[in-house]
């Protein structure tokens, strides 16, 4: 059997709506919420602004086991086993993380009320008719925005700018990284940089693309966020120092690592405001009726302790754009 990994905030956490004062004499209406997180490090902490959000609208902590939380931690094989123990366990709405999990999830159930927290391309993955009218028992939050792929190409550029050739980390497999492949395609091609890219979902394929890259002349590495790339961050970033290597990820946790950049969506802005979308649901909102949407905050993060490391030197504009450097 494979173990599960589980924990539930404080051992508890009930969301418990607060009355209006005219109804203060009635009974509070308790709601059972399951997460469903690809996880892996920063999960736990990305998750609070969830939970802090729900404060705000008027929940209560403490009282009753109501938030269900199961983290996958970036390991696929465990998320259709997760997935069905949610279903069964009748949660009122299930609150996603990652494409893998939701593509689980959506086999184990169309009826309960599903909330994307973080899911790249919900259309071209099928998961949703529309960001406008999803259609379904989905809705939420996509995570990734049109350009920020590019943008990864850019940053690289302007920090190291004599790489022509990038390796790009992927899983062919998935919808959301064929679109950012093209996206880093296109870029690649205004800014004369060539990406090659490199399927990336465990670690014997990470060694073998590193090994690789000295051939390849590689300048620089765009690393596409997933499940197995957060899984195994300690091995790429070893990698990438190892080998001298500039990259970009999308969110703050590799920058954090040790890795030269990330920019994206922030991880705690989606999280907060999926909290929104359940709030919306529990109130009688149909998930079909709520519109997807899409992230509005971004976060250049840099490492400038790697840059030096690396011999890079981050110009001031960049450093002055960041919202954070790490020295």
């Amino acid at each position: 059997m494979i173990k599960r990994r589980v924990f539930i905030s404080g051992a508890t956490f009930t969301l418990l709506t607060a009355p209006l004062a005219a109804e203060a004499q009635q009974p509070l209406k308790v709601a059972q919420v399951g997460i469903f997180a690809a996880g892996g490090p920063g999960f736990q902490a990305d998750f609070e602004p969830f939970r802090q959000r729900l404060r705000e609208l008027g929940y209560v902590e403490d009282q009753a086991p109501a938030l269900v939380v199961r983290d996958a931690e970036g390991r696929a094989e465990r998320y259709s086993e997760l997935a069905t123990e949610l279903v069964r366990l009748r949660v009122d709405i299930i609150v996603v993380q990652g494409n893998v999990a939701l593509a689980a999830l959506k086999q184990a159930t169309r009826t309960i009320p599903i909330v994307m927290a973080q899911i790249g391309d919900p259309v071209g993955a099928g998961f949703v008719a529309s960001l406008a009218r999803p259609g379904g028992n989905i809705t939420g939050l996509s995570n990734m925005a049109e350009g920020v792929s590019a943008k990864w190409v850019e940053l690289l550029k302007e920090v190291a700018p004599k790489a022509t050739r990038l390796a790009v980390l992927l899983e062919p497999r998935n919808v959301a990284h064929a679109n950012m492949w093209s996206e880093i395609q296109r870029a690649g091609r205004a800014l004369s940089v060539t990406p090659v890219a490199w399927e990336a979902g465990g670690p014997d394929e990470i060694e073998r693309a590193f090994s690789a890259m000295g051939s390849e002349r590689i300048g620089a590495v765009i690393i596409v966020p997933h499940p197995p790339a957060v899984l195994h961050r300690r091995l790429i970033v070893g990698l990438l120092t190892k080998h001298r290597l500039p990259a970009i990820y999308a969110f703050r946790e590799f920058a954090e690592a040790g890795c030269l950049m990330s920019y994206g969506p922030s991880m705690a802005d989606l999280w907060r405001r999926s909290a929104d979308f359940v709030d919306k649901i529990l109130k009688g909102a149909r998930p079909a009726d709520l519109p997807v949407d899409q992230p509005t905050t971004f976060e250049l993060v840099i490492n400038l302790k790697t840059a030096k490391a690396l011999g890079l030197t981050i110009p001031s504009s960049l450093l002055q754009r960041a919202d954070q450097v790490i020295e």
